[in-house]
Parts: structure tokens; sequence; C-alpha cells
């Protein structure tokens, strides 16, 4: 699955002394900066690659990896997690392991039921739904191959859940959600049904299937609001997305919901810091959406967190410098990789956060 290396000649590598001293005054503490480029083995979030900045420091490494799509702003909060990530201890844990779903992508049923059985030993799957251009019909032909899938390799420890990423209206959320239920036999939750607090409040009134809300936790100025309103019943915390573990346990605590730790697509070592957050929860009721390498068809280590037996162990993980360099980065990323860090860090020294 995973790319052979090059030469370590290959490496980008970012010279903190060569940035402004206003962004090395943020990086404080940061001795290195890494700059990566992965391909991924399928089309997802309307992307096909994913590139990232890998920060070391005396904690250990941090990865910042927003979407091209997000100002500075809200980008900087995504590298204030990479800065605790390099410069703060993580917090201790209370398993050595976390249970994780397969993440099903838009794709055919036959497709869906090659990731399923190839998930190792996932006996949850998130099955993205509502994808632009794709009908209910089609979705509900995904769902069932799910089903299938998941009961031939894990039998009654079967869970399917659903994400519509805001795309739905309250009303076509709710006639949608009936349809994938019967499909699924019984949907754990659907996560996102529509794009704001009040049409998740409007749906979880009007469905007998459990609402979790990601997006309007981890994009919204106030990720409590959902817990406010009553508008879901499983909070869905992202680390980077956050600012780091410290703040994604305090949202989460602070929710009084029940609480799914999921990825933000990053590498592995985005991907340990996720791993290690739902390590520290005090309950841990359902399976994490930490399996997303499985989305990438390289990474920055050979030994990326994949699942094994559904779970995924808590473990350090340190970039490898010839898999860093390992593909050919576009033309001008890296200097527009200079530009937004430090567009991300005037924005974090303009609301004083530092990790």
């Amino acid at each position: 699955m995973h790319a052979s290396a090059p030469s370590v000649a290959s490496l980008r590598e970012i010279d903190p002394a060569s940035l402004p001293a206003a962004t090395r005054d943020v990086l404080d503490g940061v001795d290195r900066v890494l700059l990566h480029h992965l391909p991924m083995t399928v089309r997802f979030r309307r992307v096909t690659s994913r590139d990232g900045l890998l920060l070391h420091g005396p904690a250990g490494w941090g990865e910042a990896a927003p979407f091209w799509d997000y100002a500075p702003q809200e980008s900087s909060t995504w590298l204030l997690a990479a800065l605790e990530g390099a410069l703060v201890p993580a917090p201790p844990v209370r398993r050595d392991a976390v249970p994780v779903n397969v993440t099903v992508p838009v794709c055919t049923p036959e497709e869906a039921d090659r990731r399923v059985r190839a998930s190792g030993g996932c006996a949850t799957a998130k099955v993205k739904v509502a994808d632009p251009g794709t009908s209910v019909a089609e979705d509900v032909e995904r769902v069932a191959a799910v089903r299938a899938a998941l009961h031939d390799t894990v039998g009654d420890r079967a869970r399917i859940r659903v994400d519509a990423n805001g795309a739905w209206s309250p009303e076509e959320a709710v006639s949608a959600i009936r349809v994938l239920d019967r499909a699924a036999g019984g949907l754990e939750y659907v996560e996102q049904p529509c794009a704001d607090v009040e049409g998740l409040t409007r749906v979880r009134r009007l469905v007998d299937v459990p609402v979790a809300a990601d997006e309007s936790i981890r994009r919204a100025e106030d990720p409590l609001a959902v817990a406010r309103a009553g508008a879901a019943d499983v909070a869905v915390v992202k680390v980077a997305p956050l600012g780091g573990i410290h703040r994604a346990l305090e949202v989460a605590d602070a929710t009084g919901m029940d609480v799914v730790i999921s990825s933000a697509l990053e590498s592995s070592v985005g991907l340990s810091a996720g791993v290690r957050a739902a390590a520290a929860l005090p309950a841990l009721d359902h399976a994490c959406g930490l399996a997303t390498a499985q989305l990438l068809a390289a990474d920055v280590t050979a030994s990326p967190l994949l699942p094994r037996h559904g779970a995924i162990g808590v473990r350090e993980v340190s970039p490898e410098e010839s898999l860093v360099g390992a593909h050919p980065l576009p033309e001008g990323l890296e200097e527009r990789w200079r530009q937004r860090l430090d567009a991300m860090c005037r924005a974090l020294a303009g609301r004083g956060a530092h990790a």
C-alpha cells in the first residue's frame, strides 16, 4: 500500500532560521519543520492528496495539515495543535488501544465491500453519504453492501453509522435517515445530517436514530453550542481543529455527551494525537474515526497507525525522513506553505494563543 522510499536527499525541510522573526517567535522551541505531500487511495472530501507540516520539539512531533479551503484564522488552530505535540507533554492514558471504525467513502457497493473486508477487523463502519451528484438510492446500495460485509466478518458486533457532512436540509435528512436506517438494519447514529445547530435540533426531534455533531463542533466559534441546544446525542471531537489534545479533552468533557474522537485526515503523526486523546477519555462507548491512514497511499512512517483486530494501539509516531520526501511536491507548494505558516503564526500571535 505504501510506496518505496527514495533517498534522504529528497527530504523537504524548512529551516526555522529562514523564517521571519515574527514566525520564529510563535514557533519558539520548535527545532525542525518538515513538509509532507501524500497521495490518497481514493478521492475523499474532494481531495486526492494531503500535505502538511510536521513540527518537532522537546515533547516530540506534531502535525499541522489544515485543508486548503480554510482561512488563516481557522488554520491557525491546527498549528496550535502541532505546537502542542512538539512542545507540551501528552496527558496520561486510561487504555492502551482504541477501537476504530473503517471509513467507507462514496464508492461502488463492490468497493465498499472490499474496504470493510480489508479493514483490519473493524466491527464499525462509517459510510459517507449525501455526496453531490449521488442519490439516496446509491447511498442505500452502499450501506447495504457494508451491512452484508460486516455480517460476514464480525457478525452481531457490526455497527453502521453514516456521515452526511451537513449536506441535507432537515426535510431531506428525515427522509434519507429513515431509508438508510432500514438499509443498515439499524444505524448507530447519523453524523452531521444538517449544516447548522437549528437543523440538527429539528432532525433529532423527528427521527429515532441518534444524531452526532461534527462540523458544528470543530468549525464553530462556540463548540459547546450544540450541547446547550440539545442538538445531538454524540459529539465528534477532532484534535487538530480544536487546537490539541488538551483542548479536545476539555470540549469532550464539557459537552456532557457520548464522545467519538475522529481524525482530520492527517498522516500517522497527527493520528497518534487522536489515538492518545481517545485513550485518555474517562469513557469510550463508541469506536473512533481514527483508521483514516487506510485512505492514504503512503505515509510518513513505515509503520502507519492501522487497525489490528479492529483497534489501534497507543504509541508515539516519528516521521522517517526518506518517506517524508517520497513523493514529488506540486510546483510552488513549499512556497505556499511558507506563506501559510507565516499567516497562521500571525493569527496565533494576534489572539495571544500559544501552546
